[in-house]
């Protein structure tokens, strides 16, 4: 009698089956687990600090346009083309803190940097 066709071997087969799809369902999560090490360790090759100097620059890129919609702001009240003063002045604020925050987070930088500098190696 062949197993194949036997009802006790049809079921051996989708189990077989079953355990074959699990295997390759675990082996996809695994590359998937892979994949984010893989990544890291290329950008690590390009800088250990790709990921701050990006948040760094995308800020001051950000604390950038502020300014710029501060000053087209005052342009254009100067120039009578926009009238309401609460929003201009709402932008200047908003400008003058964001540089300040940045300015802040400058000065931090820099003093942890000279502390480094000072540490004995």
């Amino acid at each position: 009698m062949n197993p194949i066709n036997s009802g006790a071997g049809a079921a051996g087969v989708h189990d077989i089956i079953a355990l074959r799809q699990q295997i390759i369902d675990r082996s996809q999560l695994l590359q998937q687990l892979r994949a984010p090490d893989a990544q890291a360790a290329s950008s690590a090759a390009q800088g250990p600090a790709g990921g701050f100097s990006d948040n760094l620059r995308t800020a001051l890129d950000k604390v950038n346009q502020t300014q710029a919609t501060a000053e087209a702001l005052s342009t254009g009240y100067e120039k009578g083309e926009v009238t309401d003063i609460a929003k201009v002045m709402m932008a200047r604020q908003e400008a003058g803190l964001a540089f300040e925050a940045t300015l802040q987070v400058r000065n931090k930088l820099l003093s942890a940097y000279q502390d480094i500098m000072r540490m004995g190696v």
